[in-house]
């Protein structure tokens, strides 16, 4: 591609006709792959539901088969959000650089990111051949290595994606490719011994992350960089890659999200606030009110909170401003709410916390289930202090408010019916004793997807259902992709003894179990200022978790304090993603809506304290029903 000659100008109008034919053909087939993918992991738990109650058996091979397709989706997800330029990163420096500064910027980071993604597919391909000596069978004869070969191909689409969009002009693609091969000649061919090279090379690294580069290579390459400084085989990396991303519990993040997002694409939104203004509009701050419940209703189910701003900033800040709330009150709630469902099930980092605890902190007692339940008592305490907030900010007199009204609120209630009883269909079919959380998140989306085209019609099942998939996908595949390298970098430090010379060193210093709270909350918020939450959780939980358990901390417990420090970093510069996403959406500069989310700071600060220093309010409920656990 980089090396294509010039078009003739005669000929131009044809080849570029030509050219995006084939470009889009090819589009169209990642997304047919990703869409029949996700497809797969739904329809997989529902036959081993319905075989398993029917005939008392289920299909060979279907755990198996429904791990690996998570590991397709995660990698081609992760290749189109490249494609898309969507990659997860930190860094916002780039939005204020201008001209030739950000062109340069955009290709010391490019090719930077492209070397790391390229020794990522070689140790793509080193960890595949091991494989294919070994002989493993996935099931039907089909060997293991045959779908273990998306690694190495989906890190080989994202290196010429980071390439092609390093640069909107082939010189500067031709710059990046020469930089980027540079850059794998001399680690290939260092000029020093490696070990005396680790520390510049982890110097250029965090450079190429300042200037835009995506959190995978941040996190892929701080992993690299450290196993050859120590003369390691990098194929580890993707051994522990491949492991994470095919854990049997992680198919339900695709599968919760995939709900998520057919409620969010579909007309839920305007019914659901139909019924939420019906209900709680008539009360005083009722307008605050709807904002807090759309926000914490949609981030729970689509896992990620830069949407629900996305898809409910529209609607919603003309609900706030016609009740007469300031522009900057309505601004800073609906960013601050943005966050808000991130400890309710089946939120996505709750899922996320229980996997990466339950697998590298031996006999945590970390569940899904138990994490789902503690979260909603943390999760009600933020909505509720928010909610008074929003309340006190909105105007005093009555005269502005509309009655209440029955056969509206009736009316509005009837017709969102199958929506408001998503939650319910998810909880029952988690805990109801029928399936497992992969098949309570498959039964989940079904009904989403039933609702959304069957009911209301709302998608069309040839136009908009392979649009939304895609979407699903690449969000799903850009947060794999940082779970799995990430976990190579983890391990390092495990096998560093970081975790077990950190618990020495603090149980040394602090004795107090409640000083260490205070100082876990402040070094949780620097966490959150300076790394996206799915990161975190991956890098920071098992170093963290031994901790807790060394000062008598309930797993439980910590995870939720984690979870709402890092729901608190949503906000707070550098990396507070959704101060960014609603500078987008609303069109207002990053500084004004810095000013704006301030008071909402404050706020989920006390909650996060509260839910520090009471822990029945996490505990309570898991402990209640740890019967039926």
């Amino acid at each position: 591609m980089t090396g294509e000659p010039p078009l003739d100008p005669h000929v131009a109008p044809e080849r570029k006709a030509e050219s995006k034919g084939w470009l889009g053909r090819l589009r169209g087939t990642e997304n047919l792959v990703l869409s029949l993918s996700l497809a797969a992991m739904v329809i997989l738990p529902l036959a081993e539901i319905c075989l398993r109650k029917a005939f008392h058996t289920g299909i060979s091979g279907a755990s198996a088969f429904l791990q690996h397709f998570t590991l397709i989706v995660g990698l081609l997800g992760g290749a189109l959000a490249a494609r898309e330029g969507r990659l997860l990163a930190l860094s916002t420096l780039t939005n204020f650089l201008k001209g030739r500064w950000k062109a340069l910027a955009q290709i010391l980071s490019g090719s930077f990111a492209a070397a790391i993604s390229v020794f990522l597919c070689v140790a793509s391909l080193q960890f595949v051949l091991t494989e294919k000596d070994g002989g493993k069978i996935l099931a039907y004869g089909i060997p293991i290595w045959v779908i273990q070969l998306v690694l190495p191909l989906g890190f080989t689409l994202i290196a010429l994606r980071l390439l092609w969009r390093a640069s909107a002009e082939w010189k500067g693609r031709l710059i990046a490719l020469l930089i980027a091969g540079a850059l794998v000649g001399l680690a290939l061919r260092p000029p020093a011994s490696p070990d005396h090279l680790v520390v510049p090379a982890l110097c250029a690294l965090v450079a190429a992350m300042a200037l835009g580069a995506p959190i995978f290579v941040m996190l892929g390459g701080a992993a690299l960089i450290l196993f050859w400084g120590e003369s390691l085989p990098i194929a580890s990396i993707s051994l522990t890659h491949y492991s994470m991303v095919t854990n049997p519990t992680l198919p339900t993040i695709p599968l919760f999200t995939l709900a998520g997002y057919f409620l969010a694409e579909g007309g839920a939104s305007k019914r659901l606030v139909r019924v939420f203004q019906a209900i709680v509009g008539p009360l005083r701050g009722g307008p605050a009110l709807i904002t807090v419940l759309m926000c914490a209703f949609f981030t729970s189910f689509t896992g990620a909170s830069g949407v629900t701003i996305l898809a409910l900033g529209g609607l919603l800040l003309p609900v706030l401003v016609a009740a007469r709330y300031s522009e900057r009150t309505a601004l800073g709630l609906l960013t601050g709410s943005g966050g808000l469902g991130l400890l309710f099930p089946p939120s996505l980092p709750l899922i996320l916390f229980a996997i990466v605890a339950s697998s590298n902190v031996r006999n945590s007692g970390v569940t899904i289930e138990k994490m789902f339940l503690a979260g909603l008592g943390p999760g009600i305490l933020l909505v509720t202090l928010t909610a008074l907030w929003g309340i006190s900010r909105g105007p005093k007199e009555s005269s502005s408010r509309p009655s209440f009204n029955w056969h509206e609120a009736s009316g509005a209630i009837w017709e969102a019916k199958w929506e408001l009883l998503l939650p319910v269909v998810a909880l029952v079919a988690l805990f109801g004793g029928f399936a497992t959380p992969v098949e309570a998140a498959a039964v989940t989306a079904l009904y989403a997807f039933f609702v959304e085209t069957v009911v209301y019609r709302d998608l069309k099942l040839a136009r908009d259902i392979p649009r939304v998939m895609s979407e699903c996908g690449l969000l799903v595949g850009g947060v794999l992709l940082i779970l799995g390298v990430a976990l190579g970098f983890t391990n390092y430090l495990i096998d560093a003894q970081v975790p077990t010379k950190g618990v020495e060193w603090m149980t040394g210093a602090i004795k107090s179990k409640y000083v260490f709270l205070l100082v876990l909350n402040v070094g949780l918020l620097l966490v959150g200022c300076l790394m996206d939450i799915f990161s975190a959780i991956v890098v920071v939980v098992p170093l963290l978790v031994p901790l807790g358990i060394a000062y008598g901390i309930d797993p439980i417990h910590l995870g939720i304090i984690f979870l709402a420090n890092m729901e608190l970093g949503l906000l707070t510069p550098t990396v507070g993603i959704n101060l960014f996403l609603s500078s987008y959406r609303f069109g207002k500069p990053v500084l004004e809506v810095t000013r704006a989310v301030f008071p909402m700071q404050i706020v989920l600060l006390t909650g996060v304290l509260l839910i520090t220093y009471i822990p029945p309010l996490t505990t309570a409920l898991p402990q209640w029903i740890k019967g039926g656990l």
